[in-house]
């Protein structure tokens, strides 16, 4: 099984286009959960999930064709959860080889880690992540504007409430190694058993987009 994820900075680099979407491709995920995107990236998954659009969010800050997160599946999508905030995080249940798994696709803080902001909706997104991890086993996925492995972008408090959440839920966030990276992938320990872990990374450059994408594969 592999997952990725990718912040495609509201595809402020739209004349690469072709070039995001071929990237999409290439990595290959059975789920793809993509941040800060836009209608004008259609990939070729046959089941699809994404928040409401950003306009109505925040009128007049963003186009009609933009919203913050999609996840994309290739597994069937067997259930919708509701969450904190529509307009930034989307949460499905899928059925996998290895068994259910609800993805929670999320951007924590869409203003970045430094404004108010940040902290309440941390809080209220980590909600959803216990309430959920209640149900079943779980995969977070997207940008938690927090890197786990070095002094890239973070705050200790942000990074204290994810580790100290994810150890009481029993997850494993699989890209935290990962230098100079704030998008992540954190799933179920009992999802993952023994499973063996490989990571990935792909526009080292940052040339299509301010963030790294990453994907794992178990």
């Amino acid at each position: 099984m592999r997952i990725a994820t990718w912040n495609v900075e509201r595809l402020k680099h739209k004349k690469n286009l072709d070039k995001i979407i071929a990237c999409c491709e290439d990595a290959k995920a059975d789920i793809l959960v993509l941040t800060e995107t836009d209608q004008r990236i259609r990939l070729p998954y046959p089941y699809r999930i994404e928040t409401l659009p950003a306009q109505d969010a925040c009128p007049g800050s963003y186009r009609h064709s933009e919203n913050r997160v999609t996840i994309y599946s290739k597994y069937e999508l067997v259930k919708v959860y509701p969450t904190y905030d529509k307009y930034t995080a989307v949460c499905a249940e899928l059925k996998t080889e290895r068994g259910s798994l609800i993805v929670y696709g999320t951007i924590m803080g869409i203003l970045g880690n430094r404004e108010a902001s940040y902290q309440q909706d941390l809080r209220e997104q980590i909600r959803d992540i216990r309430y959920l991890s209640g149900r079943g086993n779980v995969c977070v996925a997207g940008d938690y504007n927090c890197s786990f492995s070095d002094n890239y972008y973070f705050t200790k408090e942000g990074r204290n409430i994810l580790n100290t959440c994810f150890q009481e839920e029993k997850m494993t966030v699989l890209t935290a190694d990962t230098e100079e990276c704030i998008d992540h992938i954190a799933i179920s320990d009992s999802f993952i058993q023994n499973g063996r872990i490989a990571v990935e990374e792909w526009n080292f450059d940052k040339s299509l987009s301010d963030h790294k994408g990453i994907a794992v594969t178990i």
